[in-house]
């Protein structure tokens, strides 16, 4: 089930989308060791903080070699500065530049970014024509259906940004206004498929293994991206895989999954000295135990954070996140991850 976007090969038609806030560098490694991601996107990073050389906006534009093949999502909406931004992630290595036309939230949006791009359609396809010509990487697009029900463009756009030389396109079916409410337009991502040769991937609405499955078969997509499915299920794409093989679904454990907490957790230290030196600058002279304890303050909130999804299915789930919600300190999280996912009688992940 190869897939190409331009001189990229994927393993897996399967990826992982970007979530601001989530799908950081240790998330993206942990499920790509689960097996079966063909592409990891990362966190989108600022047109403007890369070409200014803002360190902050640097650390997102960050990733591993164990993650490849990756594309460094990027938003903005000067022209030139989204060509040199293209030009500073090619030599970071990237393989797949991905720019931003997706993003709802009103603070990118107002900046004429983001989703906000798609009101202009002319405009958003010189951005990525300048990008084209100034790198040697594929160039793609995430776009939404449009900007709101009385805006669906997403074909015309799409077929825009192919003429420019954009290698592929990511459609969200739903439109900047329903953010994530309602449901995704796949026919709608369909029809975007039909109406360009460039690959098309779809997202939306894809939680369980054979969602991905589906989609690919019935749409027209060369390849699905998953995000809040994937925040719950790391394991949805090697799962997904196993439906194409014709193979039984394998049942994760209890255990595996507790072990995937304590392995993100462990990979969040390992990447807190950044966070520690962060800290450090709005606090120069704190102590070295309050500098310490910025830190794990940091990895409680990241852990947090991915409770919200990772704990949704499990019997006492809620107690699960009420839990690692009211933890104060890294002991305390180890405790309760231990506790809910290793107890010799425990709780059994629903059916």
């Amino acid at each position: 089930m190869q897939t190409r976007i331009g001189e990229v090969t994927l393993a897996h038609p399967f990826g992982l989308a970007p979530m601001a806030g989530m799908t950081d560098s240790a998330f993206r490694r942990l499920v790509k060791r689960q097996a079966g991601c063909g592409l990891v996107v990362t966190e989108m990073v600022s047109s403007e903080g890369l070409v200014r050389g803002i360190d902050r906006t640097l650390e997102f534009a960050e990733y591993t070699e164990e993650e490849r093949p990756v594309s460094i999502q990027v938003f903005g909406g000067d022209l030139a500065k989204m060509a040199a931004s293209a030009q500073i992630l090619e030599s970071l290595g990237a393989d797949i530049v991905d720019v931003n036309m997706g993003c709802p939230v009103p603070k990118i949006a107002k900046h004429h970014a983001g989703c906000s791009l798609m009101r202009d359609p002319r405009h958003a396809a010189a951005i990525v024509g300048a990008m084209v010509r100034a790198v040697k990487i594929p160039v793609t697009v995430k776009m939404r259906s449009g900007w709101n029900e009385n805006e669906i463009n997403a074909p015309e756009l799409a077929r825009r940004v192919e003429d420019v030389g954009a290698s592929g396109v990511t459609v969200h079916g739903r439109t900047a206004k329903q953010s994530y409410a309602g449901r995704s337009d796949w026919d709608l991502i369909s029809t975007v498929a039909r109406s360009v040769e460039i690959p098309v991937f779809g997202s939306g609405d894809c939680v369980e293994p054979a969602h991905l499955l589906n989609r690919v078969d019935n749409s027209g997509a060369k390849g699905v991206l998953v995000g809040r499915g994937a925040l719950r299920n790391p394991w949805i794409f090697s799962q997904a895989l196993d439906l194409v093989a014709g193979n039984t679904l394998r049942e994760v454990r209890l255990e595996e999954r507790g072990r995937f907490l304590l392995d993100y957790l462990d990979l969040l230290l390992g990447e807190g000295v950044d966070e520690v030196e962060g800290f450090r600058h709005t606090l120069p002279s704190a102590s070295t135990t309050a500098v310490a304890r910025g830190r794990d303050r940091w990895v409680i909130n990241k852990l947090r954070a991915l409770s919200s999804w990772y704990t949704k299915g499990f019997e006492n789930g809620s107690r699960l996140r009420q839990d690692i919600n009211a933890a104060e300190s890294l002991a305390d999280l180890r405790r309760i991850i231990q506790s809910f996912f290793f107890a010799s009688i425990g709780p059994r992940a629903a059916a």
